[in-house]
């Protein structure tokens, strides 16, 4: 048995080799699979999408809210990978309780979530394509932090409406757009992801409003309702490139600083 350490700051224990996963981090599951555990993934969550041949076949433990917890022990996993946002502690625990080595991860930057995946990577062990995807995003992310423009236009991003709610700046989301170039009007220290009316948000006069593809599915409709109370540039984002962290870093840095550069 060996011990590792994840975002909880606490010890997981492991057996010295994980050959049976169960991820409930749809953005986990796409890098497991590049990373190359595709084999030994047991179990994924409904939201768990790509890639969609690698995880087509997989038994599906419900969502990332509501995981059917009797399901993922039945599935005896050497490890069970979750995340602080997207799962719930009180499941955490219930898997634990049960017996179940659970990996949790929380990055609130970019930089944070590469070094995570470093450490997932040591605690899932023998990842062939772990090391390469790794110094992808690293030579990424210090590239963007490099060459960030001097012009930074200041931006709103939603995530949800009735009620709306907006990235703060403690998220991953939001350092993914600093270090695209942009620059948050939104500062709201209580909770990382406020609740604001957008009369609110208005009156702060953003250059950009961004509407991502999820979790709430923002359409057409929307960028027009929202371009007319703004007055702002309103672009439909890619939500998995705004907050799915691996081995599509790379390309959503980029994607974003075209959009922002545009």
């Amino acid at each position: 048995m060996r011990r590792v350490g994840d975002a909880r700051g606490r010890p997981v224990t492991l057996p010295d080799r994980v050959d049976r996963v169960v991820s409930l981090v749809p953005s986990l599951t796409e890098w497991l699979v590049h990373a190359g555990a595709g084999e030994r993934l047991v179990g994924v969550t409904d939201w768990c999408a790509e890639p969609a041949e690698a995880v087509a076949g997989l038994p599906k433990v419900r969502g990332t809210k509501n995981p059917d917890l009797r399901a993922i022990l039945a599935l005896e996993p050497d490890l069970v990978v979750a995340n602080a946002e997207e799962n719930r502690k009180l499941d955490v625990d219930r898997l634990e309780a049960g017996g179940l080595p659970v990996f949790v991860t929380m990055p609130t930057t970019v930089a944070g979530a590469v070094a995570e995946l470093r450490d997932l990577a040591a605690a899932v062990g023998g990842l062939p394509h772990a090391a390469a995807i790794d110094a992808d995003l690293v030579a990424a992310v210090a590239a963007a932090d490099r060459t960030r423009p001097p012009a930074r236009p200041r931006y709103a991003c939603a995530v949800w409406r009735d009620p709306w709610m907006w990235v703060g700046r403690r998220t991953y989301a939001a350092d993914l757009l600093g270090l695209a170039g942009a620059e948050p009007v939104l500062d709201d220290p209580a909770t990382r992801y406020p609740k604001i009316e957008p009369d609110a948000v208005a009156v702060l006069r953003p250059d950009l409003v961004l509407l991502p593809s999820e979790p709430y599915a923002f359409g057409a409709a929307d960028a027009e309702e929202v371009a007319g109370w703004s007055g702002a540039r309103v672009e439909l984002v890619d939500g998995r490139a705004l907050t799915w962290y691996g081995p599509r870093i790379p390309a959503a840095l980029a994607a974003f600083r075209a959009l922002l550069t545009a």
